[in-house]
């Protein structure tokens, strides 16, 4: 593919996400929210791997494509509804991001790639998908894992450690060593959960 297509499906993606009607402010501006959201993605992965193709950076913007249009509070509550959430925007993003990407020109090849990897799909057999996986946890804890937090002061030590942990395992050892090596910005008021969590 050439340039071109990978410009318009990028351009895509971000009108679409720009339609989010959730707002966050960052640098002083507000944004809609799953916009800032692909451009951190973009952002992380440029850090963590500058040299992916074009189909990884694909992959990487799409990732939380309309997810708005998809909320929590359509599934039931408990942990079973949690699951069926997360299964359903994994197909809905996959499918949404390939539209764009036949509307761009790619081909069959190229968009089951991108498919595999924003559904997830075998994420520790696919390098692909660990990728997409280790960006959104890393972006995960440099921007959103404070605020996450901070809505949640109920939580006991335990739990936080439990959820540090659980992001940690997600992570590639390329990823984790990234981390460690103070490649992200870690929210400072978690720093001595996080120490103790990862140890």
């Amino acid at each position: 593919m050439n340039q071109q297509n990978f410009q318009q499906v990028i351009s895509l993606i971000d009108a679409v996400n720009s339609e989010d009607p959730n707002k966050e402010t960052a640098e002083n501006k507000q944004w809609p929210k799953e916009y800032l959201y692909s451009l951190r993605m973009s952002e992380m992965l440029a850090r963590f791997k500058a040299d992916a193709d074009e189909l990884l950076k694909i992959a990487v913007r799409g990732q939380h494509i309309q997810r708005w249009k998809s909320p929590r509070s359509d599934y039931p509550m408990g942990k079973q509804g949690y699951y069926q959430w997360r299964t359903s925007l994994y197909t809905f993003h996959a499918d949404s991001v390939a539209d764009l990407m036949t509307e761009a020109g790619y081909d069959e090849n190229a968009v089951e790639r991108v498919k595999n990897a924003v559904g997830k799909k075998a994420i520790k057999m696919n390098p692909d998908s660990q990728l997409v996986e280790d960006i959104a946890s890393l972006v995960f804890i440099e921007h959103y894992m404070l605020d996450f937090a901070q809505k949640h002061p109920e939580y006991p030590e335990d739990k936080w450690i439990g959820i540090i942990l659980k992001t940690w395992k997600k992570m590639s050892a390329d990823a984790q060593a990234f981390t460690l090596a103070g490649k992200i910005q870690l929210p400072v008021p978690l720093l001595p959960l996080i120490h103790k969590a990862i140890g």
